[in-house]
């Protein structure tokens, strides 16, 4: 029997179920496919997203919603960037903000320029930003992220405290980070995930962060199954995945498995009682 024939299995405690999602359409998306020398220009520094993209965001909330997903997420993490950020509380977000609702704003009305209403935290997971799913590092200013200060005016409920420095020290101006820098960071992020108690996370991020970062994946299965894990993502597609703890890096419990007979002795079935005799 070849290995790609053969099933994996694993304790349910040792996996979380990503919900993986790339931001929607962003103005640099649209000047870069034009002019790739578009992304040099810091007209685009940190890129919002364009009306297409906020299209795009609307119709992946219709879908997370119908097919139940919403109810389901106990953790959104979003990359610390306008664009991410919008996408990940227009999608995973709670309703239209008014005044008088008793919970903060997810994200303010208007933020970013983006003439969009505000959205509420009501009746949603918590989220929190995290710099090691940012897309590649520096040249490029639409990859440049705003001061958390700035960000924390425009998306009140996010949580931003695991981010340390205010402005943002990782980008520079000259140098662009490596493809397998990324892929390293992706795993350094991945490893993260299992210091979280959550088991179910929506995760919005960046093509080539997320391209890098899935890239040691799927290897050891079916070319088909390799091609799900290892191809590009469009604009506010979501796929959803496992990832498993095979070394014991997570200290998560299983809330699901009972321990059966209390008593004295295992309860062997015969054939082990047999060889035990």
């Amino acid at each position: 029997m070849g290995s790609e024939t053969i099933p994996g299995l694993y304790p349910l405690h040792r996996t979380k179920t990503l919900h993986l999602v790339r931001h929607a359409q962003g103005f640099h998306n649209v000047e870069g496919e034009k002019d790739y020398k578009a992304y040099l220009s810091y007209d685009l520094l940190d890129a919002q997203l364009t009306p297409l993209g906020w299209q795009q965001v609307h119709n992946l909330r219709k879908h997370v919603q119908a097919c139940g997903l919403s109810k389901k997420i106990e953790l959104v993490i979003a990359s610390p960037l306008l664009r991410t950020m919008q996408t990940a509380v227009g999608a995973f977000g709670g309703e239209g903000y008014t005044d008088g609702i008793d919970a903060p704003a997810l994200m303010v009305a208007n933020a970013g320029q983006s003439n969009h209403p505000a959205i509420s935290s009501l009746n949603c997971p918590p989220f929190i930003a995290v710099e090691l799913c940012r897309e590649h590092l520096g040249v490029h200013p639409c990859d440049k992220r705003r001061s958390i200060t700035e960000y924390r005016s425009l998306f009140p409920a996010i949580d931003f405290s695991l981010i340390e420095n205010d402005e943002d020290v990782l980008w520079k101006p000259d140098v662009r980070e490596k493809d397998e820098e990324v892929a390293i960071r992706g795993m350094k992020f991945l490893n993260w995930l299992w210091t979280r108690k959550e088991r179910e996370i929506a995760i919005v991020s960046h093509s080539g962060f997320l391209y890098h970062a899935l890239s040691n994946f799927g290897n050891d299965c079916h070319p088909q199954i390799k091609s799900e894990i290892c191809t590009h993502f469009a604009n506010c597609e979501l796929r959803s995945v496992v990832i498993v703890d095979r070394s014991m890096i997570g200290s998560n419990s299983s809330t699901t498995n009972f321990p059966g007979k209390i008593a004295d002795g295992l309860g062997l079935p015969s054939d082990a009682a047999e060889k035990k005799d």
